[in-house]
């Protein structure tokens, strides 16, 4: 296992250039998935329209905490986050979002799509990260923990008993 370099005279933990590269992987799925989030949110038609746009807030929320942790942990390790929009569009994992109204269960299935999607990034990058600084691997614990919870819960509104 390789830790992050600490410079002693410092007390200043650096991430090598893969953790860096792999936090800032997951960052920009996390802004993408805000972004989106908050496009869904304000196009989101039909029956079922309130508890999904208020539950669209909620996924929103999550993942704008969440990347705001992880580019803080950037900083932490003396790396500079990219979180602008070119950066985004040109390196996002995500699929684009439709654009126009979209109905409750086609929002549904899109917004849990790029769920998954997000944490599918989350999960690629987790043993090198792991491997690297473990502390940092428990963030991305936390984050497909609340997002898989997310997933289940907006799915929830297409599951028919």
């Amino acid at each position: 296992m390789t830790a992050p370099t600490m410079k002693r005279s410092t007390a200043r933990v650096e991430a090598s250039d893969k953790l860096r590269a792999h936090l800032q992987r997951v960052l920009v799925a996390l802004v993408d998935l805000h972004v989106q989030g908050k496009q869904a949110h304000w196009n989101v038609t039909g029956r079922g329209f309130r508890d999904l746009h208020l539950q669209l807030d909620e996924l929103v929320d999550v993942a704008r905490e969440h990347s705001d942790t992880v580019a803080e942990r950037l900083r932490a390790l003396q790396a500079v986050p990219d979180g602008r929009t070119e950066t985004v569009a040109t390196t996002t994992d995500l699929s684009p979002y439709p654009a126009g109204l979209v109905s409750v269960g086609d929002t549904v299935d899109a917004i849990v799509e790029r769920v998954a999607q997000t944490v599918e990034v989350a999960r690629e990058v987790h043993d090198d990260v792991d491997a690297e600084d473990p502390t940092t691997a428990d963030l991305l614990h936390e984050i497909i923990t609340d997002l898989e919870k997310q997933a289940w819960m907006i799915s929830s509104e297409n599951t028919e008993v």
